[in-house]
């Protein structure tokens, strides 16, 4: 192992270790939840039907000055696709405004741009936000933490793993869902073990093409996860709607509430 892999590993403990909300997560698993961030269309126009013919939906975190752009993972949302999505069932929850980096300001910048974010999505939909963030890049502080813990619902990282018995709701662990059909059998082993330790497990992922970016996947390996798990016991639920299955209905401080 590298010194920054190492190095890496030593961030993460402590992100997951301090300063953490917990609740607990009881007999409510198996739950799976589909995440998109940033997010590139090709998460709404094809992830989005295919989730659906699993009776599926997912959590779109959105940083509303990437609309109408275009980058790397391609062509990112328009404001209808908000809209389309909210009337489907799925969820559109924050991403900071500026799609920032957690470790590139301080904790308090880092907030505002956050509070900016959910006014921006309340201001376009005319809908109070659900209070569900995701960190950009997965990049998280013990200073950021702590300080939207205090403002937000939930937040979600990167670091891996199960949600449960106990739920950090200040960095809920989520694992990548990246690649084509060759990656099938890690989500396999993720989807046996949440069903086992009757846990919520978190996908996230961004494109979803024929030919996706290193942080995307195909539709094929989507629609191969959605189909293995249901023929599992497990239950398709967004991120909203297992926080409030958990009685987080509401956010720890109103200030943020639009």
């Amino acid at each position: 192992m590298t010194l920054r892999n190492r190095l890496g590993d030593i961030r993460r403990q402590l992100w997951c270790t301090f300063n953490r909300r917990i609740v607990t997560f009881g007999q409510r698993g198996p739950i799976v939840s589909f995440t998109f961030d940033d997010f590139p269309r090709s998460a709404y126009l094809t992830a989005a039907p295919i989730l659906e013919s699993y009776g599926a939906r997912a959590t779109y975190y959105a940083s509303m000055a990437l609309m109408n752009t275009v980058n790397k993972l391609g062509e990112q949302f328009h404001v209808d696709d908000l809209f389309s999505l909210m009337e489907r069932g799925h969820e559109i929850g924050t991403h900071t405004f500026s799609h920032i980096s957690a470790r590139t300001v301080n904790s308090g910048a880092f907030a505002r741009d956050v509070e900016r974010g959910e006014q921006a999505i309340h201001t376009t939909t005319g809908c109070p936000t659900s209070g569900d963030f995701a960190y950009p890049y997965g990049a998280v502080t013990l200073a950021t933490k702590r300080r939207l813990g205090r403002l937000l619902r939930s937040s979600r990282g990167t670091c891996r793993g199960l949600n449960g018995p106990q739920v950090d709701l200040n960095l809920l662990r989520a694992n990548p869902l990246y690649g084509d059909i060759s990656t099938l059998e890690s989500a396999k082993r993720l989807i046996h073990n949440c069903e086992k330790q009757n846990s919520w497990l978190i996908f996230y992922s961004h494109d979803v093409t024929k030919n996706p970016s290193p942080y995307g996947c195909t539709p094929e390996l989507l629609e191969a996860v959605c189909s293995f798990a249901t023929g599992r016991r497990v239950r398709f639920l967004t991120i909203d709607a297992t926080l409030s299955e958990l009685d987080q209905k509401t956010r720890p401080n109103a200030r943020l509430s639009f």
